[in-house]
């Protein structure tokens, strides 16, 4: 998973700022449309998002709303649209910061860096009897170690990860088997089953692991 997606239709200050964040040592990808960024973040995800608005094609805007119906990443709207009004929508679509342009590139970094070490500072999740090392990428129940395949844990962080929103079946699928796999959606529900055997008191009767019918799964 990329840290950081920075959708900016203006290559050069995209190379900037990818330059700066990979100083920082962050991962980053670069999105010049909305379209491709969507794309971008269902085949591989990111930590952040760092958005533009007036963006050939899919807007900035349509682009936050789109990922807040299947995500809680982090979104830094940068745009010059700087009206009271766009700042608004912008933060009533989701994003959790709007920076008007030109912006301090030292402004914005610092921000960055604000959500990673509120967001991603433990390299634990720890939901009572149930906690994941994203580190070690193992999961303890009770205090004893899960035996769990990569997939598995994948699946269980990504869900952890989203705690309390319901994430699309073919959200969820993309982002741990790629939109190119050749398995098939049955694969999800097979994981879920397992996993479930794995992180329930009772697999049959789940309290962590939901199903919300018609959209996917959520993690309580």
């Amino acid at each position: 998973m990329t840290d950081i997606l920075i959708v900016e239709d203006n290559k050069e200050i995209a190379e900037l700022l990818c330059d700066f964040l990979r100083n920082e040592n962050y991962t980053v990808s670069f999105a010049e449309t909305g379209e491709k960024a969507l794309a971008l973040y269902q085949r591989y995800g990111a930590r952040l998002i760092v958005l533009d608005v007036m963006l050939p094609g899919v807007d900035g805007f349509a682009v936050c709303q789109e990922i807040r119906r299947e995500s809680n990443v982090p979104i830094i709207i940068v745009s010059a649209k700087g009206e009271k009004d766009d700042k608004l929508n912008g933060l009533i679509l989701g994003a959790d910061d709007y920076i008007e342009k030109p912006y301090d590139i030292d402004l914005l970094l610092a921000k960055i860096g604000g959500i990673f070490k509120r967001r991603y500072a433990s390299d634990e999740i720890d939901e009572g009897n149930l906690r994941i090392d994203r580190l070690n990428r193992t999961a303890y129940k009770d205090g004893a170690r899960l035996e769990m395949t990569a997939k598995e844990f994948e699946l269980l962080l990504l869900l952890a990860e989203n705690k309390g929103r319901a994430l699309g079946k073919e959200f969820i699928f993309n982002r741990i088997w790629g939109s190119d796999c050749f398995s098939e959606m049955q694969t999800l529900t097979v994981h879920i089953k397992w996993l479930r055997q794995k992180i329930e008191d009772d697999p049959k009767e789940p309290r962590r692991l939901l199903t919300v019918w018609g959209v996917g799964y959520k993690f309580v």
